[in-house]
């Protein structure tokens, strides 16, 4: 049976990962899987960099991200605080337009990250890119979504689906271009963006009753900056190195997530996983990781790109880069996720 914590309770669980995460920025992973041959990945070369620590913010609120070189978006939302669903004050989108081209406008959803439990839709919380894509000619819909102290999971994943069908069925309204939607998400935002690009038609994450049930949730490109893919083999895949095993507890992120220590409830657990759902109906992905991942284990994105096959799937190891950081930031890695937007997208 799950608990539900008192607010006093998940106050000071909070406060103890906020500071667990910091202290991860110490942290170097001695064994992180190399990219597979198999699959068109590559090995980036790039600046060694310290690792960065989870971008987390602890509030809903605007502000740049810890370890961050730049601010999310550079120009205010052509439209804040559209409301995709009436359930709860979370179900918020902010929609950025080019100010340039007629439209319609192929869409980025972007997702947050923040452990499930923080981040808002106006810092990203690990994401950058929005002035990137709006100079690519995209538009761009930064989603807010139900925080594990607000509502366990499957919440989570029912608000992103909501916000894809929402955004689709007023395409027509906001200059977009219904048939080429993707998902950009990092951290907790890859896992929810990972999802959305796996589960098309899995009635049971849809959350139809958020509204515009009869509208498709099916997106056709997903950016995965390092998320958690399988929460029950985190830890298992960190022994043997210096980064903390402490996903399996109950008050992780991951066990928050779902209500209860993950390896306690493994069938709710093995439907926040991304290769349960994989098949030929899935979008095409561009996964990175870096190397000194203390957080998640480099291996997460790698077997994600593996089950969905090297025509569907590019997975890139950022040597020396931690969770999030300057190395994903650059204008040159900016690029290689607008090349592979304007690869699947245009």
């Amino acid at each position: 049976m799950k608990k539900q914590l008192t607010s006093s309770v998940r106050f000071v669980l909070n406060s103890l990962l906020l500071l667990t995460i910091l202290l991860l920025s110490a942290c170097t992973a001695t064994a992180p899987a190399a990219a597979p041959t198999s699959l068109p990945a590559t090995q980036a070369a790039a600046p060694q960099a310290t690792s960065t620590p989870a971008s987390v913010v602890p509030q809903r609120g605007p502000g740049g991200r810890p370890g961050s070189t730049s601010t999310f978006a550079s120009v205010a939302p052509t439209h804040s605080d559209l409301a995709y669903a009436n359930l709860s004050d979370a179900q918020k989108l902010d929609l950025y337009l080019p100010t340039s081209g007629n439209g319609p406008f192929p869409l980025v959803i972007m997702i947050h990250g923040g452990g499930f439990m923080m981040g808002d839709k106006a810092d990203g919380a690990g994401l950058t890119g929005v002035d990137a894509l709006l100079s690519a000619g995209y538009a761009v819909a930064s989603i807010n979504y139900r925080l594990s102290g607000e509502a366990i999971y499957p919440a989570q994943i029912h608000d992103a689906k909501a916000a894809v069908r929402f955004l689709r069925a007023n395409a027509s309204q906001y200059n977009l271009d219904a048939d080429h939607f993707a998902a950009w998400g990092a951290s907790a935002g890859g896992n929810l963006a990972a999802l959305l690009g796996t589960t098309c038609g899995v009635s049971e994450l849809e959350g139809a009753d958020l509204g515009n049930a009869e509208t498709s949730s099916c997106i056709q490109a997903v950016v995965d900056w390092f998320g958690p893919i399988d929460f029950l083999k985190m830890d298992e895949q960190f022994s043997g190195s210096t980064c903390p095993q402490t996903h399996n507890d109950a008050n992780s992120p991951e066990s928050m997530l779902v209500g209860a220590p993950i390896q306690s409830v493994p069938d709710l657990v093995k439907t926040t996983n991304p290769i349960q759902y994989v098949d030929e109906n899935d979008a095409f992905f561009f996964i990175e990781h870096g190397t000194a991942d203390c957080n998640i284990p480099p291996i997460q994105g790698q077997l994600l790109a593996e089950a969905l096959g090297s025509n569907k799937a590019t997975y890139i190891l950022l040597e020396g880069a931690g969770h999030g950081g300057a190395q994903f930031e650059t204008a040159e890695n900016l690029q290689q996720v607008i090349d592979f937007l304007n690869q699947h997208l245009q």
